[in-house]
């Protein structure tokens, strides 16, 4: 990767270290610059593996969050933990010919499973994990933001180094994830939650790209930003209604607990 991606990366990090919304913070870190960076500055093709690296991208967040919060593992040994599965993905994809239409299918069908699986499990925790990413949210990283800005910009020239050495599938290698799990590791189960879904968006992203390629790269890097584009507001525009709806439901006092109407006094009396 060149010294531009580098610097992409280091922004994209920053710019998601200083985003308390755990929600915005993974639509932020979804957007497909790494991606695209990676497709000006090589000549590798979108094909089947790299639609299944999407899924790599969130196994990656999945490991991290398993190693770091449930095993206790320091994070940046859980980000190892993440590489190691990215990396051992990778070598199993590039050792077959997967066909992009197959790849396709695979992916989101597990894409859906997985999303039905998260909004179960995420009505049985609503509550208590609604409360421990308010906590988190408000609390201070405790680092200067000019060294949170070189530490960021060394490990982006790490991760940088690394992704050099996957062949195709640099394409989605998680570059600015490495440093994204160390910012957001208090809300990681969240934040894997989110970027679970917005990952879809990246699935149009890679198969706009997929099929125009041939074309031109200019004419496949817009219709591949467009159809992310078009799949990140069909993800999150219509679920807005019904989220103000719950939050007022679950604002009024039970039925039970309401305070009744005081009696009208009939006209003419007094």
């Amino acid at each position: 990767m060149t010294w531009s991606a580098v610097l992409l990366v280091t922004a994209v990090v920053w710019a998601v270290s200083v985003i308390r919304s755990v929600r915005l913070r993974a639509l932020v870190y979804s957007l497909p610059l790494p991606m695209t960076l990676a497709l000006v500055t090589t000549e590798y093709r979108v094909d089947g593996a790299q639609v299944l690296g999407v899924l790599g991208l969130n196994l990656f967040f999945v490991t991290v969050a398993v190693t770091h919060q449930l095993w206790r593992w320091p994070i940046l040994l859980a980000d190892v933990a993440g590489i190691a599965v990215y990396v051992a993905l990778s070598a199993g994809l590039l050792a077959v010919d997967i066909p992009f239409e197959v790849a396709l299918a695979v992916t989101l069908v597990l894409w859906l499973a997985a999303i039905l699986w998260l909004r179960r499990r995420a009505r049985r925790h609503g509550a208590s994990a609604d409360e421990a990413v308010a906590v988190a949210e408000t609390r201070p990283d405790g680092l200067p933001v000019l060294l949170k800005l070189v530490v960021i910009f060394v490990g982006a020239v790490l991760t940088a180094l690394l992704g050099a050495v996957l062949r195709g599938m640099v394409v989605t290698f998680p570059y600015s994830g490495v440093l994204v799990a160390v910012e957001a590791r208090r809300q990681l189960a969240e934040f894997s939650r989110h970027f679970a879904r917005n990952s879809l968006a990246l699935v149009g992203f890679l198969t706009a790209y997929h099929y125009l390629q041939d074309v031109s790269s200019a004419a496949a890097l817009g219709a591949g930003w467009a159809a992310f584009a078009v799949v990140a507001a069909a993800l999150h525009l219509p679920l807005r209604p019904r989220q103000v709806a719950h939050a007022r439901a679950a604002s009024r006092p039970p039925r039970a607990l309401r305070p009744a109407t005081e009696p009208q006094t009939p006209t003419g009396l007094p």
